[in-house]
């Protein structure tokens, strides 16, 4: 059995998601990243696991399911962060974000019979979950995180390290207007796609109209 960690950021108005605005405010990119977390934390609940993690910066609230352990996220950059969390593993770890809640428990549900590491790729050129047999910190530290080639550095970092890898389907994260249409259209009954059909961009505003000169011409 593995352990499913999910490291994410409290969804609040201003620190999560400020790619959405515009077109939407920051309130409401705030309740797309709570919808989001919410739909990954209850398929993380539904998959079988020795344990559950939510490595979190912030506070937990009302959208956390029950069974979950919370532990607060280290200092550093985001790879610092992830070998963190990897580091408190004494197992198999599986580890995903909060930017793919069209993910569901049948592709959380990996076995490391005949490899030592799962990689899950995601469009944008990082990567959705990565799982490690042996959790070892040292993969994932100086990796270059948020770039286009993320995802490529980290797989050839497992490589290089001697590791057989399987790969996990790409998926597309949330980060613009756009990747948060074409995910609700994947997942259509999930908590996100309710969100975002209740959420309408953020008006433009309108500029008052000119009233014309009064006096003699």
């Amino acid at each position: 059995m593995t352990t499913l960690l999910v490291i994410a950021k409290e969804p609040r108005p201003g620190r999560v998601k400020t790619r959405l605005t515009p077109p939407f405010t920051p309130g409401q990119a705030a309740e797309l990243a709570e919808a989001a977390l919410a739909d990954t934390l209850h398929a993380v609940a539904a998959t079988p696991a020795t344990r559950r993690v939510l490595v979190l910066d912030g506070a937990p609230g009302p959208w956390l399911p029950p069974g979950f352990d919370v532990v607060a996220q280290c200092a550093g950059g985001l790879d610092e962060r992830l070998a963190h969390a990897f580091a408190r593993c004494a197992g198999p770890a599986l580890l995903i974000g909060m930017d793919t809640p069209q993910v569901t428990p049948g592709l959380l549900t990996v076995d490391f019979a005949d490899c030592d590491a799962w990689f899950g790729p995601a469009e944008d050129g990082g990567f959705w979950a990565l799982g490690l047999a042996c959790p070892d910190p040292a993969l994932l530290r100086g990796v270059p995180m948020s770039t286009p080639v993320t995802g490529a550095v980290q797989r050839e970092r497992l490589v290089a390290a001697g590791l057989r890898v399987r790969d996990l389907p790409t998926l597309r994260d949330v980060d613009t207007a756009p990747d948060a249409h074409a995910v609700a259209a994947l997942a259509p009954r999930g908590r996100f796609a309710a969100r975002l059909a209740r959420c309408s961009p953020a008006a433009e505003p309108v500029a008052e109209p000119v009233s014309p000169p009064v006096g003699p011409r």
